[in-house]
């Protein structure tokens, strides 16, 4: 059995060992994440389950958005849920770069697939299928504050070629277009 998942630290170590194990494919590591919890008690994996959602709400930023945009040219609210999860998968250095500096992806990344890359929905639900596997009964509310309304930060037209090259230039000249 592995330890617990308590701080941060454990959290991320869980991430890049699975994602690292899955040679980067998000489904491959959605399923070797889930492997991983199920080793854990239920409290460990509602732990997990807690960091990983406290990112996911941590990342509901327009300019996180504006990458989403740029990277997968689809803006849409589940294409930018399922890339947030991505995101968190890509490890801490590249989650907090990002959620420092969106633009910073031109260099954190050092590619992008769209056929691979920037859908890690299935890493979303990792815990919860844990979870359930684990005890038979669908994971209870994790008690934190729900994701806002809107997202943080100034809004942009996600649609707006001109705003979002304007917005993420290093981004832009990398990947948009």
């Amino acid at each position: 059995m592995l330890g617990c998942v308590r701080d941060e630290t454990e959290f991320w170590e869980l991430i890049d060992s699975t994602r690292e194990a899955a040679g980067g494919d998000p489904e491959d590591h959605a399923d070797l994440l889930v492997e991983r919890l199920v080793r854990l008690d239920p409290e460990s994996v509602l732990d997990f389950a807690r960091h990983f959602e406290s990112r996911f709400n941590r990342a509901y930023r327009w300019d996180l958005w504006a990458a989403a945009a740029v990277l997968l040219g689809d803006a849409g609210d589940d294409a930018f849920d399922s890339f947030r999860c991505w995101l968190i998968g890509r490890g801490r250095e590249v989650f907090e770069g990002a959620v420092h500096d969106p633009d910073s992806l031109a260099e954190l990344l050092d590619s992008f697939d769209e056929e691979l890359d920037g859908d890690g929905e299935e890493l979303g639900y990792a815990a919860d299928e844990a979870y359930e596997q684990l005890t038979g009964i669908p994971a209870p509310d994790l008690g934190l504050p729900p994701q806002p309304d809107e997202p943080e930060g100034t809004p942009l037209d996600l649609d707006d070629d001109a705003a979002l090259a304007a917005r993420l230039p290093a981004l832009w000249e990398r990947y948009g277009g």
